[in-house]
């Protein structure tokens, strides 16, 4: 399979009786099949894609390799592309840049469940100490008051740090460490959310006609 650049397998659906990676014969979609055994760990399954209610309104950001599952699965469908194409040994498929859900899922309009993937989404991937940005793969959670020292997993004591930057804070303070969070670190609601969908959308003609009304 390649996303312009590499290759593997990733049917749709595996026929009775054929053998894959795993060594089942069952029929499988190719999709749990391929995120399972690792073949969609490459950058351009990485690339941020908006998602769209079914009414158009913008409500996430995801990677590409989950907006793949959901149009795979038929969740979702692909309103842009990104331009490169997922060559597949039967069929090829386009990368999304936005996709719309099918069906319309209420968004309640308060703060955002406490998980690494939000953290990482409201400090835009980058880490909070020394401000490079990486894959979500290559960074980590600090907390700003250690935990050893009574600090709670909470957004204003949660930030993204990659793993050099947390292992020179180590178990202190901020004001010890000389390392203070480049932004306070805040709860990430619907209205954080659709300003960070803004900012990264801000020069990308894809997302623009859905984020600037």
């Amino acid at each position: 399979m390649q996303a312009s650049h590499s290759s593997s397998k990733a049917r749709k659906q595996w026929p009775s009786g054929s053998r894959h990676a795993s060594g089942h014969s069952s029929p499988r979609l190719a999709t749990e099949l391929d995120v399972r055994i690792g073949v969609f760990r490459q950058p351009a399954m990485q690339t941020p894609v908006l998602v769209l209610n079914a009414s158009y309104e913008p409500i996430n950001i995801c990677g590409a390799r989950r907006a793949l599952v959901l149009v795979l699965k038929g969740v979702a469908r692909t309103e842009e592309e990104q331009g490169a194409v997922l060559h597949a040994a039967r069929m090829n498929v386009a990368m999304p840049s936005v996709i719309r859900l099918l069906e319309y899922r209420r968004i309640p309009h308060q703060m955002r469940a406490l998980s690494r993937k939000n953290i990482l989404l409201r400090d835009r991937n980058a880490c909070q100490y020394c401000g490079i940005v990486l894959t979500a793969g290559e960074l980590t959670l600090d907390h700003v008051v250690p935990r050893s020292r009574g600090g709670l997993s909470t957004w204003e004591n949660l930030v993204a740090c990659c793993h050099p930057c947390n292992r020179r804070k180590g178990n202190q303070l901020p004001h010890e460490a000389n390392m203070r969070p480049a932004r306070e670190p805040r709860s990430f609601n619907l209205h954080t959310s659709r300003h960070i969908m803004r900012l990264m959308g801000h020069s990308d003609d894809k997302w623009r006609k859905y984020l600037f009304y």
